[in-house]
């Protein structure tokens, strides 16, 4: 369903790694492109749909939407934003791509509002939501859209234990955009980012780890996790400088709401990056250029 007259731009939604949420902090993980006249939502964190409606989005009119992995941070929301959007008058398709046991997520959230979606087909003569959502399950390689003005690439990246994380590139005339998903340092994305035009890379900073082992009670077992499935700022600074992309955007921040962690710590960190580096948070805009 392309969309005449439609601007490209990003839109950073949620930009804190995690699913937590605090008062007044940012929101977890969730993207808006418009790109090659598509609208493309990546990631499903919570508080999503509020953000795509700040955002200007009439909800009826979603689109395209990617998840690129199944941690709640990522897919916690996707169903609600759906049933939400329908509620507000979604009557077409909506092709939702996303690794294995996508399907399993989207049946058991059905099935939990069976009740709600059968009584609104019979009381507000709305057609069924189940026949409007068509989930296609990601690979590696090209991802079949079927539109000849924007193509969709995915990359397994390393998220463990997740098998199914895959980094997207999109591409259209004149613009591209790379999201790293969650991963830890690695090397092939350089190459799969090559000369992107923006680049939005998870980041975690190494005091910032340090200072979430310290107040969380599973901290020897969290400091393992993150040190072994994400990217420390540094590192993402070396992916960006080797694929030779024109922005850097640091996402999926690590921390993101503890304070003392400000803008300058997360700009030298990434230093040896050359190019352009924007630290996100919720509601960032880049248009195209």
């Amino acid at each position: 369903m392309a969309l005449k007259d439609l601007d490209d731009r990003l839109v950073i939604l949620g930009s804190k790694g995690g699913p937590a949420i605090r008062p007044g902090g940012p929101s977890p993980t969730s993207a808006l492109i418009e790109i090659g006249g598509r609208r493309c939502v990546v990631d499903c964190g919570l508080g999503i749909t509020r953000a795509l409606v700040e955002a200007g989005i009439f909800l009826k009119d979603l689109d395209i939407v990617f998840v690129t992995h199944l941690h709640s941070d990522h897919v916690l929301e996707l169903g609600p934003l759906l049933h939400t959007a329908w509620t507000t008058g979604l009557a077409h398709p909506v092709k939702i791509y996303g690794p294995t046991d996508l399907m399993e997520y989207w049946d058991g959230f059905l099935n939990s509002m069976r009740y709600d979606i059968d009584l609104r087909i019979e009381d507000e003569g709305r057609p069924d939501l189940r026949d409007l959502v068509e989930i296609h399950l990601i690979q590696e390689g090209v991802v079949p859209l079927g539109d000849d003005k924007l193509s969709v690439s995915a990359l397994r990246v390393d998220h463990p234990p997740v098998i199914d994380c895959f980094a997207l590139r999109f591409e259209a005339p004149g613009w591209s955009v790379v999201f790293s998903a969650d991963t830890a340092y690695f090397p092939p994305l350089a190459e799969f980012a090559e000369h992107c035009d923006i680049l939005v890379h998870e980041a975690m900073l190494e005091r910032g780890v340090d200072k979430i082992v310290e107040i969380t009670g599973n901290g020897a077992r969290l400091r393992e996790h993150l040190l072994a499935s994400h990217t420390l700022a540094p590192d993402v600074a070396e992916i960006a400088e080797a694929a030779g992309v024109r922005t850097l955007v640091l996402n999926h921040l690590i921390p993101a709401d503890l304070p003392g962690f400000e803008t300058k710590e997360w700009l030298e960190a990434t230093k040896a990056f050359s190019g352009k580096t924007i630290v996100a948070h919720d509601g960032l805009t880049i248009t195209r250029s």
